[in-house]
């Protein structure tokens, strides 16, 4: 754990000492060999389920995926982010990218925390970079307005889960997640159980997000500059199916009952958020939208505990993190040539980026689910579960699959067919940068097809 960890830190010093001149390189350089050297991870998924264990982190089939998918995507934000900073003083890049770095250790010691409390701690932890880049280096003047609503909607759904790790802690005297499934499970009689059991889940419903309580995620992705959107929807989102996935295990009895409400508001939200995107004027939170689509799915399939339901989500929550992330990053490179994110001033840009089409073709059919890759094997372990838990499901689940590739090919069509307007005289052309960020997405993303159980989970 520390091999990946140590060098991560060590970023943080490397920002501020290396010259002017290779600064971008150094970063980007250390960070890909951090995230090669993370692949190691995925080989020695044990049996018994945790490896690489130290007293406070390891490594377990569910949190691997989720890690190197995080140290994955700090080279990709490196990447992206370097045409839109070039122009900032050089204290402030230096600034920018301690904040990549230091989500970044945050969330490897949020997914590799073996204790509830480290886990809780880091998890509220990354909400400070995130911030900072949101209000600091957001485009319009909403973005301050975002940041309160981001920083606000997360915390108060997280000081529950507070107080309930408190109470567990007193009840079973450890909150290690190694031990805490042989513990005896609480009674469960009383009102406060309940609340108890909501209470855990609060945190990480908001953090998804549930539908009902998903207006801060909009917010955010908008007027996030282009690494925050990517961090946010690739990792950050996934913080809450990940701290679901844990805390199941010990609600377990209460579960059958008071799930049914989550259940209902995920899979209403995956219709209702999809029907929203199909009426959106601005590219980014046409993509916001869609992320909290898929993140329906993923409770959906969380809160019905089941090993297909789990496994489909976590296959899911890989994909998307994927797959959104890459289309942020298309919709970066149009905004940096337009200047504008409304889908109707900037369309037709198939006849002067024709290669830029080829990813955004290959980026929408991954956001709509197109067979084989891993966003469909996860769709469908989720739908599958799903249905056989209650018929009703397939209705809400066909309609939110069916308006998903409604919007998608609308995304793809609005922003790439049809006539170029007047107004589009000189674009610059497409960088080998954007060509290769764009390749570190989608290969990994075709590649997963290959050896799909490196993200099933537990059920490999």
């Amino acid at each position: 754990m520390l091999k990946i960890l140590i060098p991560t830190l060590m970023l943080l010093p490397t920002a501020w000492l290396t010259p002017a001149k290779w600064l971008w390189p150094t970063m980007l350089t250390h960070s890909l060999i951090i995230a090669l050297a993370s692949l190691s991870w995925l080989k020695n998924m044990s049996e018994t389920g945790w490896s690489e264990l130290s007293p406070y982190m390891a490594t377990d089939p569910l949190s691997t995926p989720l890690l190197v998918l995080t140290c994955w995507l700090l080279p990709l934000m490196i990447i992206a982010s370097q045409n839109h900073t070039a122009a900032e003083p050089l204290n402030r890049q230096r600034v920018y990218i301690n904040l990549l770095t230091s989500l970044q250790a945050f969330l490897i010691m949020a997914f590799g925390a073996t204790e509830l409390i480290m886990f809780y701690v880091m998890f509220e932890a990354t909400l400070i970079p995130t911030l900072i880049l949101i209000t600091r280096w957001g485009n319009q003047a909403e973005r301050l307005n975002a940041g309160t609503y981001f920083l606000f909607y997360t915390l108060a759904g997280s000081l529950p889960l507070l107080v309930a790790l408190l109470a567990l802690q007193k009840h079973t005297g450890t909150l290690s997640l190694l031990t805490l499934h042989y513990s005896n499970t609480m009674s469960f009689t009383t009102y406060a159980d309940k609340l108890w059991w909501a209470a855990c889940l609060l945190a990480f419903l908001v953090k998804m997000p549930l539908y009902g309580i998903h207006l801060w995620l909009p917010k955010a992705h908008v007027e996030a500059p282009v690494a925050g959107s990517m961090v946010l929807a690739a990792v950050l989102l996934k913080l809450g199916g990940y701290g679901m996935m844990r805390m199941m295990v010990m609600l377990e009895p209460l579960t059958k009952e008071l799930s049914y409400p989550f259940i209902i508001f995920a899979l209403w939200g995956v219709v209702m958020t999809g029907s929203i995107c199909l009426r959106q004027t601005d590219l980014k939170s046409l993509i916001a939208y869609s992320s909290v689509s898929h993140m329906g799915l993923v409770a959906g399939g969380i809160l019905i505990q089941t090993p297909w339901g789990l496994t489909g989500a976590l296959i899911l929550m890989i994909a998307h993190g994927l797959t959104s992330s890459a289309l942020f990053c298309l919709a970066n490179t149009n905004y940096e040539r337009t200047h504008s994110r409304t889908m109707l001033l900037a369309r037709g840009l198939q006849m002067v980026l024709p290669l830029m089409t080829t990813w955004w073709f290959i980026a929408t059919l991954a956001n709509l689910a197109l067979p084989p890759l891993p966003n469909l094997m996860g769709e469908l372990m989720i739908i599958t579960s799903l249905f056989n838990w209650s018929n009703w499901t397939l209705v809400l689940t066909g309609a939110g699959t069916l308006i998903t590739a409604g919007y998608s090919l609308y995304m793809f069509l609005m922003t790439q067919r049809g006539p170029l307007p007047a107004h589009i005289l000189a674009l610059d052309p497409s960088h080998t940068r954007e060509h290769l960020l764009m390749a570190l997405h989608i290969i990994p993303l075709i590649l997963l097809i290959l050896k799909p159980e490196l993200i099933w989970g537990w059920t490999g």
